[in-house]
């Protein structure tokens, strides 16, 4: 029993660090332009089915289709803020209608070009078993546990050092000040929606990588992707992989010692959870101002 616990907590670690990426770019434009982009889960699916036709398509591993997918992701989230950008009144709930609309459109989108099949990698290297010490993974898992981790601290970096990255902070505490200051916010909030497709072109080669893919899977993604960023709190980089390691670590603990139809049960438990003892997040809000 010990040995399948600690197996749980290593694979729900793992499951974090990509749930991590998915989570990251739906705050990072709900932090900016305070709209939940409830496509988000489907440009990650975008990204996984780009990874398929590459490998099914050209005989190429799903790592060779990142440069594709970062191109078509992100061409696909600058559309999505060009509309989403021209609510001008009651953004935030507009904002949800239509991103909502635009999932929809893209999950039929996928379903016409590869139809409702479920898909894997069949790549043998990426699906071979990693040990470490009594632990058990496969080789992408741990592949994209690392380039997730890369890609947190480059996130984090870019906010705290680059220009855009402070003007990205400064329209998400006050759009007015940061006018005054000479920032431009549409220009900021496009190159958000920009890095949140970045991050989602990542996100979905992993997932394509190391488990299966099917065109309902994107609301799905969105749904896990919030839970997190509630319980993390807006804001918090550090936070977003607590919650995406927490979210993992409780549906792999659900998986093993009760049943795979709890699993999502477990993750809107936890969220629910947080939401009432802890209503700014896992950080609270002080700790995200700073």
């Amino acid at each position: 029993m010990t040995d399948l616990i600690l197996q749980a907590l290593y694979s729900g670690l793992l499951q974090g660090g990509s749930y991590a990426l998915i989570a990251l770019g739906l705050a990072l434009v709900f932090g900016t332009m305070k709209v939940i982009n409830l496509a988000h889960g489907e440009l990650v699916l975008l990204a996984a089915y780009i990874a398929y036709a590459v490998e099914s398509g050209l005989g190429l591993g799903p790592m060779f289709a990142i440069p594709i997918a970062l191109v078509v992701v992100c061409i696909a989230a600058v559309l999505v803020y060009s509309v989403v950008s021209r609510i001008k009144q009651d953004r935030e709930i507009n904002s949800l209608i239509l991103t909502y609309g635009i999932g929809v459109i893209l999950t039929n989108l996928i379903l016409l070009i590869w139809h409702a099949d479920v898909r894997s990698t069949s790549s043998t290297w990426l699906q071979e078993a990693f040990v470490v010490g009594p632990l058990y993974s496969m080789r992408s898992e741990l592949i994209f546990f690392g380039v997730s981790i890369v890609l947190m601290v480059a996130l984090w970096w870019w906010l705290s050092r680059s220009w855009y990255g402070r003007a990205v902070r400064a329209v998400s505490s006050n759009r007015d000040a940061a006018k005054l200051m000479g920032i431009d916010p549409g220009k900021t909030e496009l190159v958000s929606f920009i890095v949140a497709g970045v991050l989602a072109a990542f996100a979905g080669v992993a997932l394509f990588s190391y488990g299966v893919i099917q065109p309902a899977y994107g609301g799905a993604l969105t749904v896990k992707a919030f839970i997190i960023t509630v319980l993390a709190g807006v804001g918090s980089i550090p936070g977003v992989l607590l919650g995406a390691v927490l979210l993992g670590v409780a549906e792999a603990l659900t998986v093993t010692l009760a049943s795979s139809a709890l699993q999502e049960l477990a993750g809107m438990g936890l969220f629910l959870l947080v939401l009432f003892v802890m209503p700014n997040g896992l950080f609270g809000a002080a700790r995200r101002r700073g």
